[in-house]
């Protein structure tokens, strides 16, 4: 029989190996510290970009692959059941940004400043807080999401259908979509992008293979409903792989998520809800820009939604590009602004906004060229699929102005200027376009409504400009 070793080398081994596990601890966290600190700007923003845009790329794949999959039914109805569903779930989106984006901004402020305790405190904060607030519109939701499905345009021949998938998306999935996506954001803050954008990317791939299953006639033949139950099981599979990275990473990460914080609660709360709320209303009012506008362009028939359907989801491109620069810029501004050094936080968002605009530019060609080509590979019905061709042609003029409006209201978040991204923020999104939706609607029926982003993106883009300029110093009498 093996004999077992004396006590004290037991001991020994065993001081060994949590001593190996402490220096590779201090490795790791050195390692970020020196992408935010010290690494080349190109090579640093690349490193937190790159993830973070693989990331959005491949979860703007699985939201237009709800719209591809359904669009293979051939049911102009079920198509526009989504779309009518769709800006109730991306109220969810609102609630993480509101903890995850609020949550990323104070914790690179403060890893800037190596107050790693307190960043543990505000991660802590932060994973309840989305839990409970996720819980609660879950439960709204269910309450009323008859007049809710209503007020987005569902009409009689797409109202079970979106009821259904929202079902899935919303009350059953609400939970897990806000926890993940807050942890990516969490995540990110801290320098592991990779880590962050796995998670998301895992979850998206999970969605995109699971929907031809539960959606198709040949299989499940579920229709959206199928493509929300897909998105809820993938959700739920992206929450618990970040999860198991937490429970990896226990020592060489500060985000810790144990309820004993929560005792700090009440004193990271006002910091983290300030600067939450600016990406939290945007989302919010883009709802209910998205539920208006879906609503004008429900009085011209299923047909109209549904094109408008497809249109947002090619239309999202180069917004999901600027947002994943965006989520990358995030912390690193943050951090070097905290850290005092705002001349290399200023160079790696000159870097980004480059970057978005340079995608934008290139989306916008593209899109008025081939247009038709695009759209018809989301439905079959040619009639459906070259109204959404002129409906992108408009909506694309857009791009290049919402690629560095979006970065600059980031940049204020991650600098700490909350009123600055609140002003921003509601100009893109609450107060001209339900206006501007009533005028243009009037003037160019049905394809007007198709003109009112490019008009707010370009005011908002003028605000965010006027408001970054640096305030010039009055003379001292």
């Amino acid at each position: 029989p093996e004999q077992k070793k004396p006590a004290g080398e037991r001991s020994r081994e065993r001081g060994l190996f949590a001593l190996k596990r402490h220096q590779d601890t201090l490795r790791r966290v050195q390692e970020r510290e020196q992408l935010f600190e010290s690494a080349p700007v190109r090579v640093a923003v690349a490193k937190q970009v790159i993830p973070a845009v693989a990331s959005q790329m491949v979860a703007l794949l699985y939201t237009s692959a709800d719209t591809f999959f359904v669009g293979l039914l051939g049911a102009p109805a079920q198509t526009a059941a989504v779309h009518v569903a769709n800006p109730s779930f991306m109220f969810l989106t609102a609630i993480s940004n509101l903890f995850g984006v609020g949550g990323a901004s104070v914790i690179a402020r403060m890893l800037g400043r190596h107050e790693r305790e307190k960043a543990s405190q505000v991660a802590s904060f932060c994973f309840w807080g989305g839990a409970a607030a996720s819980l609660l519109f879950s439960l709204l939701f269910f309450l009323l999401h008859v007049p809710i499905l209503s007020v987005c345009g569902a009409t009689e021949d797409t109202f079970e259908t979106a009821r259904q998938y929202a079902f899935y998306v919303i009350v059953a999935g609400a939970l897990p979509t806000v926890l993940s996506t807050l942890l990516s954001n969490l995540t990110r803050a801290e320098g592991r992008a990779g880590a962050a954008s796995a998670g998301m990317i895992f979850g998206s791939l999970l969605n995109i293979a699971l929907d031809p299953l539960f959606v198709l006639p040949q299989f499940l033949n579920m229709g959206a409903a199928g493509a929300g139950l897909a998105t809820a099981i993938s959700n739920l599979a992206s929450l618990l792989f970040f999860l198991l990275i937490l429970r990896r990473e226990r020592e060489a990460t500060v985000l810790r998520i144990g309820p004993r914080q929560l005792r700090f609660a009440a004193v990271h709360a006002p910091a983290v809800l300030s600067i939450g709320f600016p990406s939290a209303v945007q989302y919010a009012l883009t709802v209910v820009a998205i539920a208006a506008q879906s609503h004008f362009v429900s009085a011209y028939g299923s047909m109209a939604t549904a094109a408008l359907s497809i249109t947002k989801k090619i239309d999202n491109l180069p917004l999901y590009f600027s947002v994943g620069v965006s989520n990358g810029l995030l912390p690193l501004v943050g951090y070097n602004h905290a850290a005092g050094n705002d001349k290399r936080a200023w160079s790696m968002f000159r870097f980004g906004a480059a970057l978005s605009l340079s995608f934008a530019l290139f989306c916008t060609l593209c899109f008025e060229l081939f247009a038709p080509a695009i759209t018809s590979v989301f439905i079959r019905e040619a009639e459906t699929a070259a109204l959404a061709a002129g409906f992108l042609r408009r909506m694309c003029v857009a791009m290049p102005f919402m690629s560095l409006c979006y970065p600059l209201i980031v940049r204020f978040q991650a600098m700490g200027e909350a009123k600055k991204a609140l002003v921003v923020s509601v100009l893109r999104k609450g107060v001209l376009d339900i206006p501007l939706l009533f005028l243009y609607d009037s003037l160019w029926p049905m394809t007007g409504c198709m003109w009112v982003q490019p008009t707010v993106d370009c005011v908002s883009l003028l605000a965010a400009l006027r408001l970054s300029r640096p305030r010039e110093k009055r003379p001292q009498a």
